[in-house]
């Protein structure tokens, strides 16, 4: 079997650097294509896809593109990694709606880390014994989508197991708007930090009488996102689907 040919889209940020150097140590990988508007290789995906052929495209972008560059990989026969966050559920509905007509792998995971991914499954299993949880996710001052999609997906894994995180607390009134936070799936407060000197880190808090319960991941490097990235690369390069969370190709 001939190696994969993967193409990384956002190659000169920093996560795009990164999936290079996984891309090129990979012995069952070639990369066939750097794209980046500012000094790529390629400016876009279709100058790439003209060029050279693509199994497999890795997004690492920004919230802004991400959408027409799914279309344009789902609509054009290239199967997709997408590391991007930002997309609104009804573009990923559609996405996958593409994948399973177009026959094509697609995999959407809001983050590539083992641990993290760990994170927010444990957190899923404690939702199920805890009717109050908060969300803190803190991210460096370059992200620019607010809360994170690891946040937004973990209180959707925990929503799956409690319909209220909110309860007993009294009324509130919030005297500076916006002090407790996002409300998102079931009423799960989700509070951002954008600070410099964080990578990636979120915690989930869970509370009850007379106790605490922290679920905590922090990312040092982005280095720990590429084992996860490669594994969905190989993923949907084999498997003709659609994938929402790396979770659901971990065994």
């Amino acid at each position: 079997m001939g190696k994969i040919n993967i193409a990384v889209c956002g190659a000169n940020g920093k996560m795009g650097q990164e999936v290079i150097k996984a891309v090129t140590a990979a012995d069952d990988m070639e990369l066939a294509a750097k794209i980046d508007i500012k000094d790529g290789e390629f400016k876009t995906i279709e100058a790439a896809h003209k060029a050279v052929n693509i199994d497999v495209l890795i997004d690492f972008t920004q919230p802004s593109s991400i959408y027409e560059n799914a279309l344009y990989c789902l609509n054009n026969g290239i199967n997709l990694v997408i590391g991007t966050t930002g997309l609104q559920d009804e573009q990923i509905l559609e996405l996958e709606n593409l994948s399973v007509k177009n026959n094509l792998g697609c995999l959407i995971a809001p983050n590539f880390s083992t641990g993290a991914v760990l994170m927010m499954m444990f957190a899923k299993m404690a939702s199920k014994y805890f009717k109050n949880a908060e969300i803190i996710e803190l991210h460096h001052n370059q992200k620019k989508d607010a809360p994170s999609g690891t946040a937004v997906k973990t209180a959707l894994m925990m929503s799956d197991e409690n319909t209220d995180f909110t309860s007993g607390n009294c009324p509130e009134k919030e005297t500076i708007e916006g002090a407790r936070g996002a409300e998102a799936y079931n009423n799960i407060h989700v509070h951002s930090v954008r600070l410099p000197g964080y990578i990636a880190s979120q915690e989930v808090l869970f509370g009850a009488p007379g106790q605490i319960l922290t679920v905590r991941h922090d990312s040092m490097n982005r280095e720990c996102y590429m084992p996860g990235v490669m594994m969905a690369a190989r993923y949907v390069n084999e498997n003709k689907k659609f994938v929402y969370g790396l979770e659901k190709i971990m065994d």
